[in-house]
């Protein structure tokens, strides 16, 4: 299992997770129409060049998607009861189709479960970064881990 158990984290644990994932047109297009978002700048090629930005730019949802999942692979893989929430998300840079992302986590809070004896509470700060050492999202996550068995 590549997760690890609640009571195997400390704060301050820090991952550069190895998978990267480089942002294709389709992500960005599929992504937006099964949210139901019809925003121009991410599907409209004329009306993105006509912004600040010249170009389409990748819905904000899926670049916090991605991260996340670029994440729980080293982080709560096996080893997750539930997602507990995701606290000051912020997207710093744009992301562009075709930029390379890769992800880090740091342990940034612990704390035992009050009502399950048997899990614990582990919170991540998580960095998407693009190819030019950008962050292009942050966020805290807080995830209900479990004990490690025995």
């Amino acid at each position: 299992m590549a997760g690890r158990y609640f009571d195997e984290w400390q704060i301050g644990d820090r991952i550069e997770h190895e998978i990267r994932r480089t942002v294709t047109e389709t992500d960005n297009l599929l992504f937006s129409t099964m949210t139901h978002n019809p925003q121009p700048l991410h599907l409209d090629l004329e009306a993105a060049k006509a912004s600040e930005f010249g170009q389409i730019l990748v819905n904000g949802t899926f670049t916090f998607a991605l991260m996340v999942g670029l994440s729980v692979g080293d982080t709560t893989l096996g080893t997750l009861v539930a997602n507990l929430g995701y606290d000051k998300l912020v997207m710093p840079k744009p992301v562009f189709i075709g930029d390379t992302m890769r992800a880090t986590s740091e342990v940034a809070g612990l704390r035992e479960s009050k009502s399950r004896p048997d899990a614990g509470i582990v919170t991540f700060t998580h960095q998407l970064i693009n190819q030019r050492d950008q962050v292009v999202c942050q966020c805290e996550r807080s995830a209900l881990l479990k004990r490690r068995p025995g």
